[in-house]
């Protein structure tokens, strides 16, 4: 009997390098976590100052596009920075603007909401609400009194989701959870006025 015992624990251990691997890839492949990508961003001058145009590409993941579709609220913050750069010291700050987008799903309605401050826009899916939320145009982000002509400046931007404004439950879980995190990315570039590349 213990000489059976011992036979069938060998060919269990044996099995166990594959069988965890196979776990693994199968975690793996179900894991599909969220990703803010920023593909494009220029400053453009204008009557009063500069405003802000950019192009980021994103990606929610399978739970957080359920949990939206649940009624869950999201909220994404973009974040846009000016800096002087100085030779010798630190970078100057000029000024930084930020704007909340919340997006939520009404059941009742079956539309997605994108607000802004008391702009509130429906659509009826979920690609077209992150398009628009994707998509900045003529944001205005600063005064022409704080930029001078001919110094170099140093612009970033970043579109990214708050966390911090997720259900208590949801805000834990996104601790641990690869499901319910997106990466986000920074975008910089140097800025010259009358010029602005990436």
């Amino acid at each position: 009997m213990t000489a059976f015992i011992t036979r069938c624990c060998k060919r269990i251990e044996a099995g166990l390098p594959a069988l965890v691997l196979a776990l693994l890839l199968l975690t793996a492949a179900a894991v599909q976590a969220g990703s803010i990508e920023p593909k494009r961003a220029a400053l453009t001058p204008g009557e009063d100052g500069y405003t802000l145009s950019a192009e980021f590409a994103i990606d929610l993941g399978n739970r957080l596009e359920d949990a939206v579709a649940r009624g869950v609220p999201l909220y994404f913050n973009l974040e846009f920075v000016l800096e002087r750069g100085r030779k010798y010291w630190v970078n100057e700050h000029i000024v930084t603007r930020t704007l909340t987008y919340k997006l939520a799903y009404s059941s009742l309605m079956r539309q997605y909401r994108l607000s802004t401050g008391n702009l509130h826009q429906n659509f009826g899916s979920l690609a077209e609400a992150m398009r628009v939320v994707g998509r900045i145009a003529a944001l205005p982000v600063v005064d022409k009194n704080l930029i001078q002509p001919g110094e170099p400046y140093e612009a970033a931007v970043r579109l990214s989701l708050d966390r911090s404004q997720l259900p208590k439950p949801f805000q834990v879980d996104a601790i641990m959870d690869r499901d319910l995190q997106v990466d986000t990315k920074v975008l910089r570039w140097h800025f010259v006025a009358g010029s602005a590349t990436p």
